[in-house]
């Protein structure tokens, strides 16, 4: 199984259609065997499911999404666990042990032409307890 996580620095990035790493983590046995970041090479939204799938992607822990990037995993039969924040590896372990907090629910649902987006800039109070956020 192949688990990948949108990230930045570490961390679990806030804005799947900007990612520009993502660190993809090899299971057996229930147990990280392997992990490595890998850059996406300027791709974005849709494209970047098509990307996954070919990195052999199953699963993805994601911040905010928006509803074509959903469809796309959906198709590419990738599970999508967004509404994720904190330390990446972290989220895989918590994943593993079967106690990873996420939101089903959570949404990106804005795009500002010639605007560089970053759903994390809404966490200090812009993103409703829904997880949606609004520009």
């Amino acid at each position: 199984m192949k688990i990948a996580v949108t990230y930045d620095n570490g961390q679990v990035f806030q804005h799947f259609g900007h990612t520009q790493q993502f660190k993809v983590y090899t299971v057996e046995d229930g147990r990280v065997t392997d992990s490595r970041v890998v850059d996406t090479a300027g791709q974005g939204h849709g494209a970047l499911a098509g990307f996954l799938n070919g990195a052999g992607a199953d699963a993805l822990i994601c911040g905010g999404i928006g509803g074509g990037a959903r469809n796309a995993l959906a198709q590419a039969g990738i599970q999508l666990y967004p509404g994720v924040t904190g330390g990446a590896d972290e989220a895989v372990a918590a994943l593993l042990a079967g106690r990873l907090a996420y939101d089903p629910d959570t949404m990106c649902a804005h795009h500002h032409e010639g605007e560089d987006h970053d759903c994390a800039h809404h966490q200090e109070g812009g993103c409703q307890n829904s997880g949606i956020c609004h520009g």
